[in-house]
């Protein structure tokens, strides 16, 4: 393939033609396919995982140093308000998170790495990812074994409050676990003119969610960071009868494991110890979701000399009480994961959500070099068969 000209124009076309054509979760079977396509034309080894029903792996490079580079591809149920030209094509769905932006600008560094494939000192495997938004992508790309022999991940996702040039890297914790709850509060129904006659599973579970706020107050540290919410509270049908149940929904955001043990230990504490005050009992389901997202210190700094090699202002971000699904991966390897500045109206998955996509070659140039920086790392190390 010749040396690429127009890159921004080329990575803006793929982007827009992803950005018209959402796919939900588990669904981006056109996505794929698209991918597969633009890659199969440059030349670009698809590797073979063929329980993997929907993403592409591929792999630029020889040799035994591996390095993956990881975009998600999938969108959101969100009905598109941006009013742009190449707005989404399909009812109640939408690039509302910049899953586009993200395979648009990793198409991009596979580009420039297939130009310097020679040069490379070991391989890229370049994972599109499916199913972020569910939490379940990275597991599945794990579970079918695409991380063999990987000794280090990156991925990225844009920042809408970042201005293009900047991208934002921190060491250590930069996004929270996200852990949701449900509970079930069991109560003695009763008229509600007689109330002393039943348990009211309304009242417990006003005193479940007031008593829950003193676990960030008086159980953790002013110097860590946590957030529980309480979403939902449903019960009863009728206006003059106390019901017999009530059911609580929410999140928790963690950014440490040991506070995220804690919090979710002592809330268990306090949801038994209120229902057991009242006379009745509750029961605590859970909805694990994601670890926090912990940057490798060692492999940061690599990503620092590729931003500085890219002409981009390294800024370092706030944490975000986000979730990502990229830190299962880091539980399996080390990895990074960076802010891209791209100067957007809205947060993500807002109906207005929008990047602006002069920030499409350079995070494709910062996502290249910091392959090659990367796998220059790589080269002094000793590789794992631990996987």
């Amino acid at each position: 393939m010749a040396l690429i000209e127009g890159l921004q124009q080329q990575l803006s076309d793929i982007r827009r033609h992803i950005h018209r054509h959402p796919e939900l979760s588990g669904e981006e079977i056109q996505t794929t396919a698209y991918i597969r396509q633009l890659l199969e034309a440059a030349d670009i080894q698809i590797l073979s995982f063929p329980n993997l029903k929907t993403g592409v792996i591929a792999e630029i490079g020889t040799g035994e140093s591996v390095i993956a580079l990881r975009a998600d591809i999938d969108a959101l149920p969100v009905q598109e308000e941006t009013g742009l030209a190449f707005a989404s094509e399909v009812n109640g769905k939408m690039h509302a998170c910049g899953h586009d932006f993200h395979t648009a600008s990793l198409l991009g560094a596979a580009y420039l790495l297939k130009e310097q494939e020679h040069q490379l000192q070991g391989r890229v495997r370049l994972i599109f990812q499916p199913a972020e938004e569910k939490a379940k992508g990275a597991q599945q790309v794990i579970t079918n074994g695409a991380l063999e022999g990987v000794q280090a991940i990156f991925g990225l996702h844009n920042k809408p409050d970042l201005p293009v040039g900047t991208v934002g890297i921190r060491n250590g914790a930069l996004m929270a676990a996200a852990d949701g709850f449900i509970v079930e509060v069991t109560g003695v129904g009763t008229h509600a003119a007689v109330p002393e006659a039943g348990i009211d599973p309304i009242v417990v579970s006003a005193h479940i969610v007031t008593a829950i706020q003193s676990i960030v107050s008086r159980n953790i540290s002013s110097q860590q960071g946590a957030v529980i919410s309480v979403t939902q509270l449903n019960s009863g049908h009728v206006w003059n009868v106390i019901p017999d149940l009530a059911v609580l929904q929410g999140t928790i955001r963690t950014f440490d494991e040991k506070v995220r043990e804690q919090v979710l230990s002592r809330f268990e504490q306090i949801v038994e110890g209120v229902a057991t005050a009242f006379g009745t009992s509750a029961k605590v389901k859970w909805l694990a979701g994601p670890p926090p997202v912990l940057n490798d210190e060692q492999w940061t700094g690599a990503t620092q000399i590729a931003a500085e090699q890219s002409n981009l202002q390294v800024v370092e971000p706030a944490v975000s009480p986000a979730s990502e699904d990229f830190s299962f991966y880091q539980k399996e390897v080390p990895g990074v994961f960076i802010f891209v500045g791209t100067s957007g109206p809205q947060e993500w998955h807002h109906p207005s959500f929008d990047v602006d996509e002069r920030a499409l070659s350079s995070t494709a140039t910062f996502l290249a070099n910091t392959a090659r920086v990367a796998l220059k790392q790589a080269e002094q190390q000793p590789i794992s068969s631990t996987y």
